[in-house]
């Protein structure tokens, strides 16, 4: 289980279908898939499944219950998300803030509170949760619709918490370990009695060229495997100049 395994995502009253469609696709793209909807106004509908696209299973696997109450029963850290409010008397921060707090108390069951599109969450929502989650913007009009709110939340838990695909990639090939230094040796020899033999070195002066190709692999840093296969390419040279 990852840490984005105990994070749910619950959107409470959501009008328009779409927007939970679109929230359940923003969660899939980066690692979320625990959805709880609270009291929606159109659910399920044709344009939510259209709108999730590839996050079906999200929006599928998704828990409908009546009140905030019981989307957050289980939970022990609450972020409610909101515009800052002066009046607002617990822990306000910012979405990557909430995701570096979530990472040094990585045990909590955590969930994020998304209000309704035009009015928010209330007081009375606002004061079930531990912390307000807001999301920096242009001061003069700092307001998010909902899809977009949900979509930079999630990015933020994904850079701390998700397997990027980078490292997808390394996990999934096989490590190789660089070549020794003993076989970089016999590599220079061979590739310099290669390429005295072509004639593109003189035999008995190698001089600056061989210092610069010992350099450029030095900085290429072969491994085992691509060191075997460089010197199978010098092999193939020597065949070749051995029969002219």
């Amino acid at each position: 289980m990852t840490v984005l395994d105990s994070i749910r995502i619950v959107l409470v009253q959501t009008y328009h279908p779409g927007n939970i469609g679109a929230i359940a696709r923003a969660m899939k793209t980066m690692g979320l898939k625990e959805l709880y909807l609270v009291d929606p106004t159109d659910y399920p509908a044709e344009e939510a499944s259209n709108r999730a696209a590839g996050a079906l299973d999200v929006l599928d696997n998704a828990t409908v219950v009546q009140t905030l109450s019981e989307a957050i029963a289980d939970c022990t850290q609450v972020f409610a998300t909101s515009a800052r409010k002066r009046n607002y008397t617990r822990p306000q921060v910012t979405a990557e803030e909430a995701a570096g707090w979530i990472q040094e108390n990585p045990k909590e069951k955590i969930a994020i509170v998304f209000g309704r599109e035009r009015m928010g969450l209330s007081n009375e929502q606002l004061g079930m949760c531990q912390q307000l989650l807001y999301i920096p913007g242009n001061p003069e009009y700092d307001v998010l619709n909902i899809g977009s709110a949900a979509q930079i939340v999630s990015y933020e838990l994904f850079k701390k918490f998700g397997l990027h695909r980078d490292e997808l990639i390394d996990s999934n090939s096989e490590s190789e370990a660089f070549a020794s230094q003993l076989d970089m040796d016999r590599f220079y020899q061979h590739l310099e009695g290669t390429l005295s033999d072509t004639g593109f070195l003189v035999k008995n002066h190698p001089g600056e060229a061989m210092q610069r190709l010992q350099q450029m692999f030095a900085r290429a840093q072969p491994n085992a495997k691509e060191l075997r296969m460089l010197r199978g390419i010098l092999g193939s040279v020597d065949k070749l100049t051995d029969k002219s």
